[in-house]
Order: structure tokens, then sequence, then C-alpha cells
């Protein structure tokens, strides 16, 4: 069988084996299409509990209309940052994503940010529980009337992703007994912390470097074979820790194709979208492959 032929059985197998949602209280996620076209991006930020001991900055983009925020409720995706970066690094990405109907909020992490005054990695394993906790105060703005999100956020489905030091701590979010609405994750350059992916299954999408010196991606491949629910892999191939996320990059165009697709997939349920999975990754520099849940 042809290379093209076994990866487009792969998906095939994913797509009808497993529907994209995680079961639980937040049921199955509705067959619909994703948004068509491209949204303005707005931007804000805000600090959850400045007077804590964990102030945690965050900087939200979103999809916008001359007067704030566009109309409907949006998916959304917590991005989670590396060592020694920002939130606002990773906005190549991170805008695109808004642009195509996803309400994306970036978490500065307390020390391992860019600029942090106590600087420690192993603060790693406690950057799960600041997710959920961003995603706790998402659930306040939406139910505020005051707040220009208010009524915009479609929390019954959300994503997490993440790059490096930011793909362990997506991994965390799926620890044991997260809710299922936490219905798939993108793990980019990154692993898994102890505990990940022991909760309801959910479709994971590991994105790697096959020269990452950092994290190598024999990392990155243990943590897709741990993952149970249904899984893929995009190796970007003679890639390093991430300049592929960089616009302009070659590696960029693969990368934002499939990782969109994958949401639009998983977040809005996008058949679509999920089928477009295996032809958004054939390119010279890229290698895909998925499987069905474990």
């Amino acid at each position: 069988m042809g290379a093209g032929r076994l990866i487009a059985v792969l998906m095939t197998t994913l797509l009808v084996g497993c529907a994209p949602a995680t079961g639980g209280s937040d049921g199955p996620l509705p067959t619909r299409r994703a948004p068509e076209g491209s949204y303005a991006v707005g931007v804000r930020t805000l600090t959850l509990d400045p007077r804590s001991s964990r102030p945690l900055p965050v900087t939200i983009w979103f999809p916008a209309a001359a007067n704030g925020v566009a109309d409907g409720r949006f998916p959304v995706v917590v991005y989670s940052h590396g060592l020694y970066s920002r939130p606002d690094l990773h906005a190549g990405l991170t805008t695109r994503w808004a642009a195509a109907g996803f309400v994306v909020a970036a978490p500065a992490f307390p020390h391992t940010r860019q600029g942090a005054a106590h600087f420690s990695r192993d603060d790693v394993r406690n950057q799960p529980a600041d997710g959920w906790r961003l995603i706790r105060h998402l659930g306040r703005l939406d139910r505020n009337r005051a707040d220009p999100l208010a009524g915009h956020l479609d929390l019954s489905s959300i994503a997490a992703a993440g790059h490096s030091a930011g793909g362990y701590t997506t991994s965390g979010m799926f620890s044991e007994g997260h809710a299922a609405r936490l219905r798939s994750g993108i793990v980019i350059a990154g692993g898994g912390l102890p505990g990940s992916f022991a909760g309801p299954p959910a479709p994971v999408l590991f994105v790697h470097g096959t020269s990452d010196a950092v994290v190598p991606v024999t990392v990155g491949r243990a943590a897709y074979r741990r993952a149970p629910g249904p899984a893929a892999f995009l190796s970007m191939l003679g890639q390093d820790h991430g300049a592929y996320l960089t616009p302009g990059n070659p590696g960029f165009a693969p990368v934002l194709a499939t990782t969109t697709d994958f949401l639009r997939w998983t977040l809005y349920g996008d058949q679509a979208a999920g089928a477009r999975l295996a032809a958004d990754a054939r390119t010279p520099m890229t290698s895909y492959e998925s499987r069905p849940a474990s």
C-alpha cells in the first residue's frame, strides 16, 4: 500500500472509530461546519488573581467585528508558552486561529515566562492547574453581562495547546478526572507530565521537529503512544525546536493548516476539516500519521 493510501486509511479509521468529542456530562459535540473565511482579530489583556501569590497575566485573541467581538459563540483554546517565552511571541499562530473562529487565551506563567522574577523550570508541574484556573475565569467572564466576551465563549468546547514546556503543560491538563469539555489537545515539541492522559480520552495532535535538540522527537513519540484517545503525529522533517511556528518559515504553512483543521474538527465537529488533515500535512517537509483510540 502506498504512503498516501495508508495515511488516508488511517485518517478514515480515526474519524469513523471515535467521535471528536469526549464523553461525560458535556455530551457529544454536534456535527457542524466551522466558520468559513477569516475574521478580524481583537486582543485584550487581563490578570487573574493579581493580589495572590500566583498572579496570572493573560492575553486573549478573539474574532472581532467593528463593534467589538464578532457575533456568535466561539470555542476556546488555552495556549501555553514554553520556557523563557511569552504569549505575544506565539501570535503568528494564535492570531490566525482566532481569525479562523476561535477564542485563544494564553497565560504568561509566573515562574517560567520571559522576565520572571523567580524563574523555575520545575514550576511547569503547577501550570496545568493554572490552565484550569483560567478556564474557570473565562466562565465568569462569559456570565458577566458587563464583559465584552459575555455570551461569546463556547466553554463546552475547549482545547489545550502549547509549545515545549507549554506542550508538557497541555499534556498535564489531560489528567485523571478532567472535565469532558476539554475536547482536544495540541502538543508542539513537548511530552507528557506525570499523570498526563489519565482522564477521559480526547483526540491529541502532536507536532515535532525530527531534528529537535531541546526536546528530542523520541519524547514526543513516547507521549503519542501514551495518549489513549485518537492521536495524530505531524513530523517536521529536519526541523528544530520551533522555527516552523514562525510565519515565513517553510514549515509554518502545513503546521497552521493542520492545527487549524484539527481544531475545527475537534471543537466544531466539522467532519470535512477532519478529512482534510492528511492532505494538510502532505508536503515534502512533513510526515503525518494517525491512529484511533487505543
